[in-house]
C-alpha cells in the first residue's frame, strides 16, 4: 500500500517521453511498432497529430539514450533508429491532407501552363474545353467563366485558384468536397498535359505548321532536301522584298533543324544577302569562332559584333584573316587599334589583312601606322594593301603618301601610288 507521498511514476504510454538514458533498443523498436500501428489506423488530422507526437517523444529519448557502440561489422542500432523514425514522420506527412490550399496551387501551376505554352490550333482547343470542363465540375465551389481564348483560360484559372485559396475547408469536416475539387484539378492537368503544344509537333511538322514549305513551287517541289529548296526560295524572295517576314522562315529552320549541312547552306545563304534580321543567332554561332558565322556578321554589318570579333584576333592566321575582314566590312571606329595591332603580326598576310581592314574602315587614325607599312615591310602584298588602304581612306594626306611610291619596286604597290596620284 502507499500513503498518498510518493510520486506516481510515468507509465510511458502512448508515447510519453521517460528517461531516455535508461531505455534500450528493444524499448524504441517497440515504442516504433506502436507508433507505426497507430499511424496505419490514423483516419483524421488530429489522429497524425498524435502521431507526431509520439514520434517527438521518442526522439527526444532517442538524443538521450546511451545505447551500446556496435562492433566494426554491424549496425549502429541508434542509425537504424533514426531512420525508422525518420521514415515515419514521412509517413505522417504523406498521409495529412489533400488541403485546399494545394488545390489552389495547383490550378495556378495549370493557369501558368496554359499562358505560358505555345500550343497547336488544336491544342488551343482542347485546354479551352478543359478549362470548361474544369469550370462544370467545380461549379458548385468556384464560377470558371470567360474561357473563350488562351488568355482568357489562363485568367479564368488564375481566378479560381484566388478563390479556392480563401476557401475555408477543413480537411477532416469537409474531405468529401476537397476530394471532388482535387479529382476536378487533377483531370484539368491531365487534359491539359495531352493537349498538342507546338513543342510536341515534329521538326517538318513544326516547319510545315509555320508554312515554311508554301515558298516552294512547281517542280521545285520534288528538288530534295526540301528544306534546302526552301530556303533559297525565302532568300530569293527575300533579296526581292527585302521583308524580315521571310528571313524568319530561314531562321525558323536554322534554330530547329539539328544539321550541320542545313546549318552550313543557311550561313551561305546570310552571307550572300546580309540580312541584320538574323543577327542575334549568328552571333551566336560566332562565338564559337565559327569562320562562316564571322564571315555572315561582317555582311551584316552591325556594330554589337565588334566586341566579339576584336577577341579572336589572338588565334589562328586564318581566324584572323577572316575576322579582320569582318571588322573591316563592319566599319566600326572602334576596332581601329585592335585591327592596327595586327599591322605588327609575324604572318605576312595578316598584316595584309589587318591593313585592307583598316582602309575599309577609314578611320584617319589609321594612317601613320599604314604609312610605316608602306616604308618598312618587307612584304610586298602588306605594302600594296596599306597603299590601297590609304586610297580607301581618301583624305588629301592619306593619298599624298600612296603617291609617293609610284617609282616603288613592286608593281602591285605602285598600282596603288598611280591611283593616289591620279595617273
Amino acid at each position: 500500500m502507499t500513503n498518498g507521498d510518493d510520486d506516481a511514476e510515468p507509465d510511458g504510454t502512448d508515447g510519453a517521453s521517460g528517461d531516455g538514458a535508461e531505455l534500450g533498443v528493444e524499448d524504441f523498436e517497440g515504442r516504433l511498432d506502436d507508433a507505426e500501428d497507430t499511424l496505419d489506423a490514423a483516419e483524421t488530422e488530429a489522429d497524425l497529430d498524435d502521431v507526431e507526437g509520439t514520434l517527438s517523444a521518442i526522439e527526444e529519448d532517442l538524443v538521450d539514450a546511451d545505447l551500446p557502440e556496435p562492433d566494426e561489422d554491424e549496425d549502429d542500432p541508434q542509425e537504424a533508429l533514426e531512420d525508422r523514425l525518420s521514415d515515419l514522420r514521412d509517413g505522417v506527412a504523406d498521409q495529412r491532407g489533400p488541403y485546399v490550399e494545394d488545390i489552389a496551387e495547383q490550378v495556378e501551376t495549370a493557369a501558368g501552363t496554359v499562358s505560358e505554352t505555345r500550343w497547336t490550333d488544336d491544342g488551343e482547343e482542347a485546354v479551352i474545353a478543359a478549362v470548361e470542363a474544369f469550370g462544370e465540375a467545380v461549379a458548385e465551389h468556384v464560377d470558371v467563366n470567360g474561357a473563350g481564348d488562351i488568355q482568357a483560360a489562363s485568367e479564368a484559372l488564375t481566378a479560381a485558384s484566388d478563390v479556392l485559396a480563401d476557401r475555408d475547408l477543413d480537411p477532416d469536416d469537409d474531405s468529401e468536397v476537397i476530394a471532388s475539387l482535387l479529382d476536378a484539378a487533377e483531370t484539368l492537368a491531365d487534359d491539359i498535359e495531352a493537349a498538342e503544344a507546338f513543342d510536341d509537333l515534329s521538326v517538318r511538322a513544326k516547319l510545315r505548321y509555320e508554312g515554311f514549305y508554301e515558298v516552294i513551287e512547281g517542280e521545285h517541289r520534288k528538288d530534295f532536301p526540301p528544306e534546302l529548296n526552301a530556303v533559297l526560295s525565302w532568300e530569293h524572295r527575300y533579296k526581292q522584298s527585302r521583308d524580315p517576314d521571310d528571313v524568319e522562315q530561314i531562321l525558323l529552320a536554322l534554330d530547329l533543324m539539328d544539321s550541320e549541312f542545313m546549318e552550313e547552306n543557311i550561313l551561305d545563304a546570310f552571307e550572300r544577302v546580309g540580312p541584320p534580321e538574323a543577327f542575334d543567332p549568328v552571333h551566336q554561332l560566332a562565338q564559337r569562332r565559327d569562320k562562316q558565322a564571322i564571315r555572315v556578321l561582317g555582311k551584316i554589318g552591325d556594330d554589337r559584333a565588334v566586341e566579339t570579333l576584336v577577341d579572336f584576333l589572338d588565334g589562328d592566321p586564318a581566324l584572323q584573316r577572316v575576322t579582320l575582314r569582318a571588322l573591316g566590312e563592319i566599319g566600326s571606329h572602334e576596332a581601329t587599334q585592335a585591327v592596327a595591332n595586327c599591322l605588327d603580326d609575324d604572318t605576312d598576310s595578316v598584316r595584309s589583312s589587318a591593313a585592307r581592314a583598316l582602309g575599309l574602315i577609314g578611320d584617319t587614325r589609321a594612317i601613320d601606322p599604314l604609312a610605316d607599312v608602306l616604308a618598312e615591310d618587307d612584304a610586298d602584298d602588306a605594302r600594296a594593301s596599306a597603299a590601297w588602304a590609304l586610297n580607301q581612306i581618301g583624305t588629301e594626306r592619306a593619298k599624298e603618301i600612296a603617291a609617293e611610291y609610284a617609282d616603288d619596286r613592286a608593281y602591285v604597290v605602285q598600282v596603288e601610288a598611280e591611283k593616289a596620284a591620279g595617273v
